[in-house]
């Protein structure tokens, strides 16, 4: 099973039912060229990418904003349109008095299967007690944590939250918690490698920022500026494929990857089995 474990839904044509919602998520999610996408649509380049299955990361900054970026419901009504092909990820925003409960309500009312959190964008730390809460919800349901991990292109995004060590306290405080740190932490990939060696409880993903193609990108970060062999003997269950779709059409970023010089079962982990590992048999099983 080949999975796709980062992705935004906020062009889909089922959540953008105006021009004011779709010009909104344009406007905070730094897609001002791009527009709407339709389901079926998307669901073919899934099809032409070979993914069986896509992770839709849902989003709230709703402290400072004027909706979430992709509310919970909204997640809930994707994975409701396209039967068996998404799993949702909810958003909460920590800033808010009731985000614990609206991430209970999103794992326990609408079946979403773990957290997104752009700390970046809420300008928070893990040692804040306000996201130390929402990791307590996911602990107590076993549900797992996709972290926003180094460079960001969202507008009004510090990177200085996101570098990958900072997350650290998080990984020892909350042990039964499976993290992810997206985009690979890049640009400090040699933080994000270390926590991978370190804690059988994160993972990474492979969502970064190309600068050319991603055959050269994927080249370069793991086989040029790492060794490739430290992928295939020292972490090979730890990195998941993710596409970050719709900043880059999946068929291409999964070109990327088969690209490499890969022996098979640890492509195999990188496309899917790990991604089934990180989200728990049960999800997979559920969807």
């Amino acid at each position: 099973m080949i999975i796709d474990i980062h992705s935004h839904p906020v062009l889909l044509d089922v959540i953008n039912d105006s021009p004011e919602k779709l010009e909104f998520r344009k406007q905070q999610f730094g897609v001002y060229k791009s527009g709407k996408l339709p389901l079926d649509f998307a669901l073919k380049l899934m099809d032409d990418a070979g993914i069986d299955k896509t992770v839709i990361l849902g989003e709230d900054y709703s402290a400072d904003s004027a909706m979430p970026l992709v509310s919970n419901d909204e997640i809930r009504a994707i994975l409701d349109a396209a039967p068996g092909r998404y799993i949702g990820f909810a958003g909460a925003d920590p800033r808010k008095e009731d985000a614990p409960s609206e991430l209970k309500r999103a794992f326990a009312e609408l079946g979403l299967s773990g957290l997104h959190l752009n700390l970046s964008r809420t300008r928070l730390s893990v040692q804040d007690e306000r996201v130390r809460a929402l990791f307590q919800v996911c602990s107590d349901f076993g549900k797992p944590v996709m972290l926003h991990a180094g460079y960001s292109w969202k507008p009004d995004t510090p990177s200085s939250y996101s570098e990958p060590i900072l997350f650290e306290d998080a990984f020892i405080d909350f042990p039964k918690v499976r993290f992810c740190l997206a985009h690979m932490g890049w640009p400090w990939w040699e933080e994000t490698i270390m926590l991978l060696m370190k804690y059988p409880n994160v993972y990474a993903d492979t969502s970064t920022v190309y600068m050319d193609s991603p055959t050269k990108w994927f080249r370069q970060l793991f086989s040029v500026s790492m060794d490739i062999d430290w992928l295939q003997n020292s972490f090979a269950d730890k990195v998941m494929y993710g596409s970050n779709m719709p900043r880059w059409r999946q068929v291409r970023s999964m070109k990327g990857l088969k690209d490499l010089p890969l022996r098979k079962d640890v492509l195999d982990a990188v496309l899917g089995g790990n991604a089934q590992m990180f989200l728990g048999k049960e999800t997979i099983d559920e969807r």
